[in-house]
């Protein structure tokens, strides 16, 4: 079995050394050469274009930033991919986007999966993350083998849920970064000391995945710079936009949105995703930095 992966980013490199590592034969291609270096290291091969990884795939995996890179690389690469191939589609994406190209990639002979991941740098490199495919049992079948070298398969149904089910576990996310920044400036401004208050939390109602994984970083002061700013109010501008189309009320999404907009127009779109928790310190005059030997996620 042939693998074509096209994205080398935070997420992508790591997953693509794990299946490198599985024995598969591995092509990639990323738009800046110095991310496929690592990757050229562990054994993948390098293309020259994404077209040419699309050529050579049985499974062609695409780990891409945003909707807009997708419509604008997806069709030249589902016109470059073998009729009986299956494409995965990483990405975090826009529903109808996803149905509109898996249906050119149907007219080609090709079949479609959406498989969005959580679970953050450390869940990729660990082989530790969460994919939420979508799309044909028989094509998820078929596709298994290697989607379970990098973490855990869900499988959510037809084609479209995939995404509608990682946005909302992004939605519950983002709530919980918005508020927990709050949470610990409470604590801390009403004299608790706040590595009491962090164990306190991950041993009540109030433990989460951002307080164990996240609070971290915002005690280290670096806010987790391996998700951006950008990234987060993309996939918060997604959520409205699935409520929206559904009549759905998303009244504390909106509330969180607000909050990560405001803390990308004040920090910049590259920012750290955290920063939203800065928002809060500065609002607040004080500072949630702890000292300690806080050890990176991206690191392990």
């Amino acid at each position: 079995m042939k693998i074509g992966y096209i994205g080398l980013g935070n997420m992508g490199q790591p997953m693509v050394i794990n299946l490198v590592k599985a024995g598969y034969d591995v092509t990639v291609f990323d738009l800046v050469p110095e991310r496929l270096e690592p990757a050229v290291a562990a054994g993948a091969t390098a293309a020259e274009s994404g077209e040419a990884v699309a050529a050579v795939a049985d499974i062609l995996f695409t780990s891409l930033p945003e909707p807009r890179h997708s419509k604008a690389a997806m069709p030249a690469l589902i016109d470059a991919m073998q009729a009986g191939s299956i494409w995965v589609d990483l990405t975090t994406n826009d529903k109808e986007l996803v149905l509109e190209l898996a249906a050119r990639a149907k007219a080609r002979g090709i079949e479609t999966l959406e498989s969005p991941v959580t679970g953050a740098v450390d869940g990729a490199r660990l082989g530790k993350l969460t994919l939420f495919v979508g799309g044909d049992q028989e094509v998820i079948e078929r596709a298994r083998a290697p989607i379970e070298v990098m973490g855990k398969l869900i499988a959510c149904g037809p084609i479209g849920n995939g995404n509608v089910v990682k946005l909302i576990t992004n939605q519950i996310w983002f709530v919980n970064a918005a508020v927990t920044g709050e949470a610990l400036a409470l604590g801390k401004k009403n004299g608790v000391d706040l590595l009491v208050l962090w164990d306190a939390l991950k041993n009540s109602v109030g433990d989460t995945f951002v307080v164990r994984h996240d609070v971290p970083s915002i005690f280290a002061g670096h806010y987790d710079p391996s998700f951006s700013l950008a990234l987060c109010c993309k996939d918060l501008r997604l959520i409205t936009e699935l409520g929206e189309g559904s009549g759905t009320q998303l009244d504390m999404t909106k509330a969180a949105q607000a909050k990560f907009e405001l803390a990308r127009e004040t920090y910049g779109d590259d920012a750290p995703e955290l920063l939203v928790a800065k928002l809060v310190e500065e609002a607040s005059n004080t500072s949630l930095q702890v000292e300690g030997n806080w050890q990176n996620h991206w690191d392990v």
